[in-house]
């Protein structure tokens, strides 16, 4: 064995069965081709209204907000109030990353 996976174990053996859970259920959210392009949009801090979010995919607005529903609720998103509109972004600024690795994955 070497160093990477005594790395990778350990760092997989610190984590709570509840933290795998949740990290499982966000996964389950973002797997869908909508869904990783609302991530991409959210990129770099971006925080977007549903009605931008819903002219950047060219899909109906309430099936935009079906979709940022789930990624809310399984916490991959984050929204905040600011006056009329709702601006969502991500909940941890890390996700990009998986955005970026599907991104290599699916150019291979």
């Amino acid at each position: 064995m070497n160093n990477y996976n005594v790395i990778d174990m350990a760092k997989f053996s610190s984590l709570k069965p509840e933290q795998l859970e949740a990290a499982a259920n966000m996964l389950k959210a973002i797997a869908h081709p909508m869904r990783i392009a609302i991530l991409n949009f959210l990129e770099d801090g971006k925080k977007l209204t549903v009605t931008e979010i819903h002219e950047l995919l060219e899909i109906e607005q309430s099936t935009t907000s079906h979709h940022l529903g789930i990624l809310k609720d399984k916490g991959v998103l984050a929204s905040r109030r600011e006056g009329k509109n709702t601006y969502y972004f991500l909940k941890h600024e890390n996700l990009s990353n998986i955005v970026e690795c599907v991104s290599k994955c699916a150019i291979n």
